[in-house]
Parts: structure tokens; C-alpha cells; sequence
């Protein structure tokens, strides 16, 4: 039988009644080299927060913005975690908490794909989507049995159970480029019925594409108090009928938004342009007619594009990635991001590249997408290396990364002044009002 001791939870420190602070982390990371730096509010975290009973108090922490203290006395430390290259400053807080006594949790997407190796390093690991599982995780906890594992990855909840992220625990002035607003994350679905050879999101949560009900991502979109978001799903390509009808439902807010693939459908892009698409991110493969016509055709919808471009694919040679580079500046491509290709665990490439002996190390800190971790096919990693440095250097020689950033801002602000939303007008009407910037009531 579980027993909470006398003095506090089973783990140890004060207690106040029933209600317990957590502290929420999400570590920093090293960031793409050549990438110019910025910061997105991260999503894993608001979502895992707005899953907590109302008895849990949440301090917030995201160590890309903001210090991180490691002296404080939390009832139960929790680490969201998203990217392999997270992982080695996860463990490495968690150790530091636990040598004092503070129990650790673990969750996120880098959770899931390094779960065994986490093990060592936490108190306590969860597998999966939180909604409608932290309830018994906290009873559990404050009981004093909390388990080492809770392992939902093949059980998914009800995606009716998702609702508003609990974007309040932000500290939301971190999260701007150049004094310019962000965007807020959010999701329309989870799960992706697509199996991309990279990707190990077939792992992570099935090939079962769930949307969330439209009404709920409409009423989470209305009450945020931001005009632009990331459409942070997998793909929003996966139901063209249920893609036509997001759109339609989101086009009176007159919100604006980026996202991942839209359907290639003159209807589609028609609907996703009136309904406030900025940009897109596109993955490019390779020089083909059909990635061509597809880029060429959101431009010609006003939709700004961001090529995703993996380099050292077995297929590429160094001439190759030249050609590549060239196509896409023909193509007037608004931004690039180049990265080597990762062998993330649980993912197809992972397991070819295991078979075939071609991985050189797990010294997970360096998977960050621009260093070379395994044997490429047609090229040496050195080569491979130098090529990842020529394509930014190339596609940016004319204009940089930052200047290229900023004219996707000032389009999507041309858009906003066209519909009356743009979030600084307002502050420039009350600077005009009260001579000394806007009013703080």
C-alpha cells in the first residue's frame, strides 16, 4: 500500500495541504549552424501544462530564453523534452535535482525515443499524450507511488480530450525576432498516415491521422491573443475534405499562419490563402518538374515558401547538392533550411543505416542536423560536411538569412494592414493617445 509520509510527499519537502509546485523545464539546445537565431514558445510543454489537475501549481522555465536555477526546492521537477540533441542537458538537470532529493519526470518526444537510456536518469518516464493521464500520475505521486514508467505511446487518448495549451506559463516577451511578434503554436490533428523513411513519427504516435474537432481549434485560435501561429501538425495534407473545411472554419478569425504541406488542389490553395496562410515549409528532394509546379503554384496563391532541404541522402552526390542549390534560388524560394541527414532512433533511415554498419557514434548532443553522424553513400562525411557549409553559403550569398526572415515579416504585416489586423497599430493608435506608449491597465 502507497502512504504519503508526514512531513511532506514520499519524495520529501514541504507540504501545503494538497496543493504541490512543479517545476517544468525544457533544456536548451545546440541551434543549426548558419541559422539565424530566434526563438518559438515551445508547444510540448503548454500542452503537457494544460493536462495537470488545478491543484498543481506550474513554474516555467524555458532555457533557451530565460536562466535556469538549479538551487530551488520543487515538489516534483518535470522535463519536456523534444529533440534528440536535448537529451545530454535533460539527463544532466535531472541529475542534479535528484542528488538533492527531488524527484524527476520525464516526457516529451526525445522521452519517447530515448526511453531506456532516460531510465537512469529520472524518477519517473512518460510515454505518450498526456490528456486524461496526469489525474492518476499526480494522485500516484502524491501517494508516494509514483511508477517508473507510464507507457500510453500505443494508446492514444480521445483527441476530444485535447484542449487550449496553457500558453499563460510563458514568459512571453522572450519569444520575438528584432522586437517582432512571433507566431504561437498550435495543432489541428495529431498522428500522421504518411511513413517518411526519416521521420519517427510512425513510432511515436501510429499512422492514424486524428483531427481534433474544428469547432475546438477555432475556439483555441479566437482566444489566443496573437494574429500569427504555426500550424505545428505533421502534415495538414492528409484529408483533403477535412483540410478544405479547417480552412473555411479559420478564415473569419483573420488570423495569420504558417504550416507544414497543404494539398497541391487549386481549391485548397485558394482556401488556405483566404484563410490567412503566410508560408508554407516544403520539403525538396531533389530537381523535379513536380516540386517545381508545386512551389511555383503557392507563390502564385501569395503563400511564401520555406524549403526543407535534407543533404547526404543516398541518392546525392556533391553535384547533386549543387544543382539542388541552383534550383532552388531559380525558384525564387522565399527561405532555405539545409540539414544533413540524422539517423534519429526508432526511425526507418535509423534502422537501415544500423544493418549496413554506417553510424558512427550516439553522442546524441551532435544530432542536431548540421554535423555529419554516419557513412554517407556517394560522398565522403567530409564531403558531405563541405557541402552542407556551400548550400548556405549559396543560397544566401545574395541576401542573408535574417534579411530573408525579414521580408516574410513585412509580407505577412503587408497583409495585415490590408485586413486591419496588424498587432502594432493598436500600439501606435495609444502611443498617439497618451503621448508616452500604451497604457498598462
Amino acid at each position: 500500500m502507497c502512504v504519503r509520509g508526514d512531513t511532506g510527499w514520499a519524495f520529501g519537502g514541504e507540504r501545503k495541504g494538497d496543493f504541490m509546485n512543479l517545476k517544468l523545464i525544457y533544456p536548451r539546445w545546440p541551434k543549426l549552424q548558419h541559422q539565424t537565431e530566434f526563438h518559438l514558445p515551445p508547444h510540448g510543454p503548454v500542452c503537457f501544462a494544460a493536462t495537470l489537475p488545478p491543484d498543481v501549481g506550474v513554474t516555467f522555465v524555458d532555457e533557451n530564453v530565460n536562466p535556469l536555477t538549479l538551487g530551488d526546492s520543487p515538489d516534483l521537477v518535470a522535463l519536456s523534452v523534444m529533440l534528440t540533441c536535448q537529451m545530454p542537458r535533460a539527463w544532466e538537470i535531472a541529475d542534479a535535482y535528484r542528488a538533492r532529493g527531488i524527484p524527476v519526470m520525464f516526457g516529451g518526444i526525445a522521452t519517447m525515443l530515448h526511453a531506456e537510456e532516460t531510465q537512469a536518469h529520472a524518477d519517473c518516464i512518460f510515454l505518450g499524450e498526456a490528456e486524461g493521464r496526469m489525474e492518476a500520475v499526480i494522485a500516484d505521486f502524491k501517494a508516494g507511488c509514483l511508477k517508473p514508467i507510464y507507457d500510453y505511446l500505443r494508446n492514444p487518448p480521445d483527441i476530444r480530450l485535447v484542449g487550449p495549451a496553457r500558453r499563460d506559463i510563458l514568459n512571453r516577451q522572450s519569444y520575438n525576432f528584432r522586437g517582432v511578434q512571433m507566431v504561437d503554436l498550435i495543432h489541428a490533428s495529431r498522428g500522421c498516415r504518411f511513413n517518411c523513411f526519416p521521420c519517427c513519427t510512425p513510432f511515436l504516435g501510429g499512422r492514424v491521422f486524428r483531427p481534433r474537432p474544428i469547432s475546438a481549434v477555432v475556439d483555441e485560435m479566437a482566444n489566443i491573443p496573437n494574429n500569427r501561429f504555426f500550424i505545428v501538425d505533421n502534415s495538414l495534407a492528409q484529408d483533403g475534405k477535412w483540410e478544405k473545411e479547417l480552412f473555411r472554419a479559420i478564415a473569419p478569425l483573420k488570423k495569420k499562419w504558417v504550416s507544414h504541406p497543404i494539398l497541391d488542389d487549386d481549391e485548397v490553395l485558394k482556401l488556405a490563402a483566404e484563410a490567412g496562410c503566410w508560408y508554407v515549409y516544403q520539403a525538396v528532394a531533389g530537381v523535379t518538374e513536380g516540386i517545381k509546379r508545386r512551389i511555383n503554384r503557392l507563390h502564385d496563391y501569395g503563400i511564401g515558401v520555406e524549403g526543407t532541404i535534407l543533404l547526404g541522402l543516398d541518392d546525392q552526390t556533391e553535384d547533386d547538392v549543387k544543382r539542388l542549390v541552383d534550383f532552388l534560388l531559380e525558384l525564387k524560394l522565399d527561405m532555405a533550411e539545409f540539414t544533413v541527414l540524422v539517423p534519429f532512433p526508432h526511425s526507418p533511415v535509423r534502422e537501415q543505416l544500423d544493418r549496413e554498419g554506417r553510424v558512427f557514434h550516439n553522442d546524441w548532443i551532435r544530432y542536431t542536423g548540421s554535423e555529419v553522424v554516419y557513412r554517407p553513400a556517394k560522398m565522403t562525411p567530409d564531403a558531405l560536411e563541405r557541402m552542407y557549409h556551400y548550400a548556405w553559403d549559396a543560397f544566401y550569398r545574395e541576401a542573408d538569412a535574417a534579411t530573408r526572415m525579414a521580408r516574410l515579416f513585412l509580407s505577412v504585416i503587408h497583409k495585415e494592414l490590408k485586413d486591419g489586423t496588424n498587432p502594432d497599430v493598436g500600439h501606435r493608435r495609444e502611443r498617439t493617445r497618451w503621448g508616452k506608449g500604451p497604457s498598462k491597465t
